[in-house]
C-alpha cells in the first residue's frame, strides 16, 4: 500500500463514524412515532433510543441518504475550513526579524538616482508609480524623523 493511499485512508476513517452517526440520526427520525414533523420531534428521544440498541448500521435508503448528505456537509465545511486557513509560519517564533542588505533593497531602487527617495546613506526607494515588476510597487510614505546629517 503506497503512502499517499495510506494517508487518504487514515484521514477518512473518522467520516465513516461521522456517516454511521448521521444514518443512525435518520433511522431514528424514521423510528419516532408521529405522522408530522411535530409528533416526531416530540417522539425523536423515543426513536434515538431504537436507533442506537444496537450498533450495527442501518440499511434503509432514507437512512444512508440521510448519513450521506451529513457526511458530506462536514466533510465540506472541513474542506473550506481548511482552504481558509491562514498560512502561519510553524516553528518560528515572533520577532525572527532580520536586517535587510543590499540585494534585499535592490529591486525597489531606481537606477536613475534622482529618481528615488533617499532613505539611508545606502538604502534608495524608486518614486516611479509603476515600476518594471507590479510586485516591487511600494507605498511612498516616508516620514523622516531628525534633519540631515542626525543619522
Amino acid at each position: 500500500m503506497s503512502a499517499k493511499v495510506k494517508r487518504f485512508i487514515l484521514t477518512n476513517i473518522p467520516y465513516l463514524f461521522v456517516f454511521l452517526l448521521f444514518s443512525k440520526l435518520g433511522e431514528g427520525w424514521r423510528l419516532a412515532a408521529g405522522a408530522d414533523a411535530g409528533a416526531k420531534l416530540l417522539h425523536l428521544l423515543d426513536g434515538l433510543a431504537a436507533a442506537f440498541h444496537s450498533l450495527a448500521p442501518t440499511l434503509h435508503p432514507q437512512d444512508l441518504l440521510i448519513g450521506l448528505i451529513g457526511t458530506a456537509i462536514l466533510r465540506l465545511a472541513v474542506y473550506v475550513k481548511g482552504r481558509n486557513a491562514r498560512k502561519f509560519r510553524k516553528n518560528v517564533e515572533y520577532g525572527s526579524a532580520r536586517w535587510g542588505t543590499a540585494a534585499d533593497i535592490k529591486p525597489f531602487v531606481d537606477p536613475v538616482f534622482s529618481k528615488n527617495v533617499i532613505l539611508t546613506q545606502t538604502e534608495r526607494l524608486t518614486m516611479d508609480n509603476r515600476p518594471k515588476n507590479p510586485k516591487n510597487a511600494r507605498n511612498k510614505n516616508v516620514l523622516i524623523v531628525g534633519g540631515s546629517g542626525s543619522g
